[in-house]
This record gives structure tokens, C-alpha cells and sequence, in this order.
């Protein structure tokens, strides 16, 4: 039986992890998605009473009012905290439970270094982007303005101060460029570009 070995896929909003994770799902590999996971849970009472009680009038009549929450979050640290505090452990539960007890597989972790978690994980990739690339990326996305994007990079984790023994994979180029870059990444983790 091959050994388990997770890998986090993590870097800043705009940045490309989807992108990433999407190319080594189309080669076979197990890949994961905190995000997913974190709007599963936002469709489950007991998760959305907890948001409810710790933020009145975000869940209205059973529903996360997500542009609410967004506004409250974005624009105070301590709320910020507070919601990071009470949904990321149960995402990252639910996340290390589903991937795979042996192989390697992937998780999409947008904020892996804010909470340590990297620690769970046998590596991690840094996705890195250009900065206005991101900001356009997301702006085509999400129709969020420059401001509201802007606030949601300045409370991320300072990706310049990402730790040494992390791999970085820069995301400036073509989309062919990025997956050139992948494949010879995965090379140095150890194996085929594609899962077996």
C-alpha cells in the first residue's frame, strides 16, 4: 500500500488554485477544495446556527446572507477572527476525513499558513500571481469592486514571507506555461506528473 501523502495547494486570492487544481483532477489525482467543503457546511442548520449566534442577521430565514457576512468580516479583523476560529476546524475535519488514508491526493487550502495548518500536510504549493493580475482575475469572477478585493488580499497572509520549504509555482504566464511549471513540480515531489 503507498504511503498517504497529502499535499496543500495554497496562495492569495486571484492567484490560481483553482486553476491548478483543476489540471491535476483532469490528471487523475484526488483533489480537494476548502471552499467547497466551507459552503457544504453553509447549507447545514447546525453549522448556520453557530454563524447566526456569533453574527445576528446573517442567516435569515435559514440562509447564510453571505454579502452580509462578507461586509462585517472584510471590514473588522476581530469578526474576522472570530469566523475563522469557528469554520475552519470543522472545514479542515471534514477535509482531512475525505482524502485518501494512502497515495497522494490534494486539498485547496485557501488559509493554510494563517492557521497553521500546514503542519498536516507532507508539502505545500504556493501559487504565485502577479498583483493586478489577481485583482483583474477576480474582478472578472466574482464582480467585486478593486476595494472589496483589496481588502480581502490585505487580510490574507503576506505570501513574500512564505517558508523556504514550501514549492512555489508561479502563475504569470500562459495557461500552458502553468502546466509546463505543474508537471515539473510534481517531478520534484517525486513521481509521475500523472496519478497512477
Amino acid at each position: 500500500m503507498k504511503q498517504s501523502e497529502k499535499i496543500a495547494i495554497t496562495g492569495g486570492i486571484g492567484s490560481g488554485k483553482s486553476t491548478v487544481a483543476a489540471l491535476l483532477k483532469k490528471w487523475g489525482y484526488p483533489v480537494f477544495s476548502c471552499d467547497e467543503i466551507y459552503r457544504e457546511l453553509t447549507e447545514e442548520a447546525e453549522f448556520l446556527r453557530g454563524i447566526a449566534e456569533l453574527f445576528p442577521g446573517c442567516v435569515r430565514g435559514g440562509t447564510l446572507d453571505r454579502a452580509h457576512l462578507s461586509k462585517i468580516v472584510f471590514s473588522d479583523d476581530k469578526a474576522r477572527e472570530a469566523l475563522n476560529a469557528y469554520s475552519h476546524p470543522r472545514v479542515m475535519e471534514r477535509l482531512l476525513a475525505r482524502m485518501p488514508a494512502c497515495g497522494r491526493s490534494f486539498a485547496e487550502v485557501p488559509l493554510l499558513f494563517e492557521n497553521g495548518y500546514e503542519r498536516l500536510f507532507r508539502a505545500v504549493i504556493v501559487v504565485l500571481r502577479e498583483r493586478a493580475a489577481r485583482i483583474e482575475a477576480v474582478k472578472a469572477r466574482s464582480g467585486l469592486s478593486e476595494e472589496e478585493i483589496l481588502a480581502r488580499m490585505n487580510g490574507q497572509f503576506d505570501y513574500a514571507k512564505t517558508p523556504a520549504n514550501c514549492f512555489l509555482l508561479c502563475n504569470d504566464g500562459t495557461i500552458s506555461d502553468l502546466e509546463k511549471s505543474l508537471k515539473d513540480l510534481l517531478q520534484k515531489l517525486g513521481g509521475s506528473p500523472t496519478a497512477r
